[in-house]
């Protein structure tokens, strides 16, 4: 296939289903944008087996089949999404087995794994979010800076309990509890989060807590980036921030709907990450501003 054209396509997928990526990813050099466009298309395509509605028997032989893809990329394949990630691998050194990471954690939601331990939350957080983390500092050139792969993989683990936190119940609808049961039991919630709004809404202002303490871990990686690279990771991070401070501020909100950052607030958190800033500084992770 002509890798022009199966660039466009990922683009396309991106502008159409991504939503606080394509805040930071817009601010990229253009083979930049393209190489992460890719990437997302190919990380959204195992996203939406997990998400699908096919029995759990038909998701995890899909699931296969992408790593089945993953040992033989082409960029003359005729599927899109799998020549622009292969020109991608060639071109930027891509850490393909953070691939295989993320079909792991797609593959443990088909199944309906719980956690037990923020260290069990954690190491899923790693395989869904720190993979693509990993992914993205292979196309900002930053794996071989001493630290960069570590705070980047932090970084994930921030923004996935995030998301968590804002998904809680329409996770729980579709059978998937995420949030610790030592977490749940330890504030008087039941682990499975059923009929309790108060003990839920206890949980999530405790989960807050530690998803900053994420944050504060991966946002120094700003500071290793050239500025393109910096303005963003600074976009995207900023804006997952300022959704778990909205989150912190009124945790019972998750249960009313599902919270999110207005498209003027984003915007200003795009202009900050251009301008140079590096999102929350260190004493308001520490305390948990909502500047």
């Amino acid at each position: 296939m002509n890798l022009d054209a199966a660039y466009q396509e990922c683009e396309a997928i991106t502008r159409r289903e991504a939503k606080n990526f394509a805040y930071g990813i817009r601010l990229l050099r253009p083979p930049e944008r393209r190489a992460l466009s890719a990437v997302y298309a190919l990380a959204r395509r195992v996203d939406d087996i997990g998400d699908g509605d096919q029995p759990p028997a038909e998701k995890l032989e899909r699931l296969a089949e992408v790593r089945k893809d993953l040992t033989a990329l082409d960029p003359g394949s005729s599927d899109p999404v799998l020549a622009a990630v292969a020109d991608v691998e060639r071109r930027y050194r891509l850490p393909m087995g953070a691939f295989g990471e993320l079909v792991d954690g797609c593959e443990q939601d088909v199944v309906g794994a719980t956690y037990e331990t923020i260290d069990d939350l954690v190491a899923y957080c790693r395989l869904v979010a720190g993979s693509i983390g990993r992914l993205s500092l292979a196309v900002f050139g930053g794996t071989d800076l001493p630290g960069a792969v570590r705070m980047a993989d932090d970084l994930g683990v921030g923004l996935q309990l995030t998301n968590i936190l804002r998904d809680v119940v329409e996770d729980r609808g579709r059978g998937r509890v995420y949030l610790p049961a030592a977490d749940a039991r330890s504030v008087g919630c039941p682990p499975d989060l059923a009929d309790d709004p108060a003990g839920v809404a206890r949980l999530v202002a405790f989960e807050c807590q530690r998803a900053r303490e994420w944050f504060g871990r991966g946002l120094p990686l700003l500071d290793l980036l050239d500025w393109r690279s910096r303005a963003c990771v600074g976009a995207m991070a900023g804006i997952y921030f300022h959704l778990l401070q909205r989150i912190a501020a009124d945790p019972a909100a998750v249960l009313r709907g599902r919270v999110s950052v207005p498209a003027w607030e984003k915007l200003a958190v795009a202009g900050t990450a251009i301008a140079g800033g590096h999102g929350p500084r260190p004493s308001e992770r520490a305390a948990g501003s909502s500047s």
